[in-house]
């Protein structure tokens, strides 16, 4: 009996793509099975059914890939750009393995930046209910109040909601310049910014350093390694745990 799986199951273990953004191509009309438009929810045999996205045949990933990228200022977190953008792909050539971005970071910031072909585990990574600590050193300017602090810390209302606690702590301060330590428990896009903006702050420099216990370290620009078998195992843990919680 042939062995099917969900459409958006078999993209995402394939490298082509997380769940969400496999829907989305598949919305989209990306995605064909056997030469015909897939819808979402449809099921397919990986080993006898041919699956297209964007006319190129999809070849299920024969192993795991889980890569550190310390993406660079002026790179775009996608696999590549209509408008001609760097993209992190070529910072990855080397890599074999078709892998896809853990979230994204935005075209200004830097840092840290997960990778994988791993479905299950890029999902595990994204839901917003594993509260996985992101840590960011964040340059604004001209300075910052403990009443800003305070504010950033408990939350602010951005599109339309709030924003989740987070931690917020001085680094460094000068005239016209504070560094700052923000570890957040949220994925938002572009949150940091959004929360600054707010507050009036110009956000001169933002890098991630840290997402749970896997610290970006001395990591140079541009470079990427592979997660090691206890990094990825911890980072596991602390999102199952974090599930656990919520639960109970």
């Amino acid at each position: 009996m042939a062995q099917q799986m969900r459409l958006q199951k078999f993209l995402s273990e394939s490298g082509v793509a997380s769940r969400r953004k496999a829907e989305e191509l598949i919305e989209a009309g990306k995605v064909k099975v056997n030469g015909h438009p897939a819808k979402v929810g449809d099921k397919v045999d990986p080993v006898k059914d041919t699956v297209t996205v964007f006319g190129k045949k999809v070849i299920r990933a024969s192993s795991t890939r889980y890569i550190l990228l310390h993406k660079p200022r002026g790179y775009v977190t996608t696999l590549s750009d209509e408008m001609g953008r760097k993209c992190i792909t070529d910072l990855i050539k080397d890599v074999n393995e078709r892998v896809y971005p853990i979230g994204r970071l935005d075209r200004d910031s830097e840092g840290l930046l997960l990778l994988t072909n791993d479905g299950d585990f890029a999902n595990l990574m994204m839901h917003p209910s594993h509260h996985i600590p992101k840590h960011y050193r964040v340059t604004v300017r001209p300075s910052i109040s403990q009443e800003q602090i305070e504010k950033m810390e408990s939350g602010l209302m951005i599109d339309g909601r709030m924003t989740a606690p987070c931690k917020v702590r001085i680094l460094e301060k000068e005239d016209n310049r504070v560094v700052l330590e923000v570890i957040l428990y949220e994925g938002r896009n572009r949150q940091i910014r959004k929360m600054c903006e707010l507050l009036e702050l110009d956000v001169a420099r933002l890098k991630r350093t840290a997402m749970g216990s896997v610290r970006l370290g001395m990591l140079p620009q541009g470079k990427w390694r592979d997660l090691t078998p206890d990094e990825i195992e911890r980072l596991t843990n602390l999102a199952t745990k974090e599930t656990k919680k919520d639960i109970d």
